[in-house]
């Protein structure tokens, strides 16, 4: 778990396009990272 205002580690996922994102190429940006359990899940 992160400490509000910490850092975050460096991470590649995947984006909606199957492309993949590096958090290096989001150096200066807010960015916002939302997941969800897998669908039709109760959660």
């Amino acid at each position: 778990m992160l400490d509000i205002g910490s850092v975050a580690p460096a991470f590649t996922a995947p984006d909606q396009d199957g492309k993949t994102v590096d958090s290096g190429d989001l150096a200066g940006s807010w960015v916002v990272l939302w997941w969800y359990p897998k669908a039709s899940t109760p959660g």
